[in-house]
């Protein structure tokens, strides 16, 4: 096997996973017993067989400790759970997320002309004290929804630091052909401005943050809906849900003519339609619910059913990622918050689930395909290897 795939310290053949973090900064001095990208391999290894923390991933690594041999240079034997801690918590996470990037950048038709979601999510155990809940960690995450993968990630101190996040975390994608969905807390002049300089589009929410365009936006078209859109160019598209006792259905009006929302259109760059979503949800024994959810965007204002779809593609982030983290990989309950240490595990867990994701020729859930890892050494190298 070669072993420069990795850096000399693993024999891993090809350019898989660990070739991409060859080159990751280690934040230890010259006296080091563990060599880093092993530590990385049974760290993630760990991660994708059920690891929820770094005893989980120092048991798995000694339970594990003569298959990695195999292929793993570990002169200083096993790393314990304080060593794994210690590194983890130092390493830089910009140092990652570049490795982490170029990796995603080498995948298959990486995020070019896709739908990429943004949007943010906190890590709510990873708090120092009960008491005091500020240094909880905060991820903004880039997920595309048609490999159901992410493609970047950024931490901030909280919520409403996701404004600053964004536009570096736009920074580390091929917006080309792709169109960016976020809520309202980016819906920014410089973040539209950079996705369209990129190449890109956009479909971004409207909300209170941005009161004069929300009120210009929301008056015009409850206004025309009343009058169905009498003189106007718009289309719409409407769809129905069933399923779990509840009956759902979404309606999307869009109109080009943005001119009528005054000046306030002509300071968001690209900006050519403009729309609205009515919810009806219906569920049995319960007062039906309508609530109306407006957008500005760079798409087609007469192709409703795109911009449905764009709108509802937004939400793949919250069902096949932050779901996923929560319920699969116990995201949630991590007390893991020293230093980086909660940053860099959430990074393992989105490593783990690309590569679960990516391996298609089981037939299994995210779930399923964990536990097959823990059980077949092939199966587990062959994700490592994807």
């Amino acid at each position: 096997m070669d072993a420069t795939a990795t850096g000399g310290n693993c024999a891993l053949p090809g350019k898989g996973l660990l070739y991409f973090f060859k080159d990751l900064s280690d934040p230890r001095g010259r006296n080091k017993i563990h060599n880093l990208p092993a530590m990385l391999a049974i760290a993630i290894c760990a991660v994708i067989c059920g690891a929820e923390g770094w005893v989980d991933v120092a048991l798995f690594g000694k339970s594990k400790g003569k298959w990695f041999r195999t292929f793993l240079d570990l002169p200083g034997g096993m790393p314990s759970h304080d060593t794994f801690g210690r590194v983890f918590a130092r390493l830089a996470p910009e140092s990652l997320e570049r490795c982490f990037v170029a990796w995603m950048s080498a995948l298959v038709e990486c995020t070019g002309g896709q739908l990429i979601a943004i949007d943010g999510k906190a890590i709510r155990r990873s708090f120092e004290h009960a008491w005091d809940r500020s240094g909880m960690v905060h991820l903004v995450s880039a997920f595309v929804g048609a490999n159901q993968m992410v493609f970047g990630q950024l931490a901030v101190a909280d919520k409403s630091n996701e404004i600053v996040a964004i536009p570096k975390l736009l920074e580390l994608l091929d917006l080309r052909g792709s169109v960016v969905t976020i809520d309202a807390i980016g819906c920014q002049r410089n973040i539209a401005e950079k996705i369209v300089d990129g190449g890109g589009g956009y479909v971004l929410a409207v909300k209170g943050n941005q009161q004069t365009l929300h009120a210009k936006v929301k008056g015009l078209l409850d206004e025309s809906i009343c009058e169905s859109f009498e003189g106007m160019r718009h289309d719409s598209f409407e769809q129905t849900e069933k399923g779990h006792g509840r009956i759902e259905t979404r309606k999307v009006w869009c109109t080009p003519e943005v001119q009528w929302v005054g000046e306030s259109a002509k300071q968001w760059a690209g900006l050519r339609s403009i729309a609205v979503v009515e919810s009806r949800r219906q569920v049995s024994g319960q007062e039906t619910k309508t609530e109306r959810r407006y957008y500005i965007s760079t798409l087609d204002g007469t192709d409703a059913k795109a911009m449905a779809q764009a709108i509802r593609g937004h939400w793949g982030i919250e069902n096949r990622l932050h779901w996923s983290l929560d319920v699969t990989f116990q995201e949630d309950q991590s007390r893991i918050r020293k230093d980086h240490g909660a940053q860099n595990y959430s990074r393992l867990r989105r490593i783990a689930l690309n590569l679960l994701r990516r391996e298609t020729s089981m037939k299994a859930s995210i779930r399923g395909k964990r536990k097959v890892a823990g059980w077949d050494h092939d199966y587990l190298l062959k994700l490592l290897l994807t």
